[in-house]
């Protein structure tokens, strides 16, 4: 039941072609799906993860037992790899799902590919439409306080982020305004974001109500 419908090293029947071929439209389509889920995508990716196991099973069939063409195949793969942009960690795992199936489908196979990709897709789909991995009140967050050149800041609100905070670190201290203030830059793990207010009230009252930001931590994606 699980095994190949091509035999390594025989000529490809024509049946056999086009169950691989709709094997691998289907398939990607469903990879496609799965990535729209909760997520923010581009038509031109997720066309891209939709058509990837053909182009994939169709190097695959060409290669057919040749040790040498496998090579050269997996060669070029890794140089398409490192040729382009990392994307983020749904984006890796949308590609190397399409991959696999495309892998699956060129060595024939299908049914193996089929009850493997229904699998992942109804796994993925529960951990996506479920609060698994959200983070409900802790929350990373960047601190920048303005405070007046006299004011002595190492220890100023040491207190406030013992009570609010998990974990919290100095990342940076700059002068403005001349010289006359301080630009000071933490890293906060709260420990409830919704108490961001009275943290924020709390040093309002210690830097004379100069200017407060508290924000998101920048970062650039989710990378693999």
């Amino acid at each position: 039941m699980l095994s190949s419908l091509i035999e390594s090293g025989t000529t490809i029947q024509p049946f056999q072609l086009l169950l691989c071929i709709a094997t691998s439209l289907l398939l990607g389509l469903l990879v496609a799906f799965i990535h729209m889920q909760r997520n923010v995508y581009t038509k031109s990716f997720v066309v891209t993860v939709a058509v990837l196991p053909i182009l994939v099973q169709s190097v695959i069939m060409l290669v057919n037992g040749n040790l040498g063409t496998g090579l050269a195949v997996v060669g070029a793969f890794s140089l398409i790899r490192f040729r382009s942009v990392a994307g983020g960690s749904r984006e890796i795992t949308s590609i190397f799902w399409s991959m696999g199936i495309g892998i699956a489908t060129g060595m024939g196979y299908v049914t193996y590919v089929l009850i493997f990709s229904v699998i992942v897709a109804i796994f993925l789909l529960v951990l996506y439409l479920s609060p698994f991995g959200n983070q409900n009140k802790v929350a990373e967050r960047e601190l920048k306080v303005t405070i007046p050149e006299d004011l002595d800041y190492p220890e100023l609100f040491t207190d406030i982020f013992e009570k609010y905070t998990y974990t919290h670190h100095l990342s940076s201290v700059r002068t403005t305004t001349m010289g006359s203030l301080y630009e000071l830059r933490y890293i906060l793990l709260l420990k409830n974001h919704q108490q961001e207010k009275e943290i924020i009230d709390h040093i309002r009252v210690r830097n004379g109500n100069l200017p407060i930001v508290l924000g998101k931590v920048a970062t650039n994606r989710e990378e693999l």
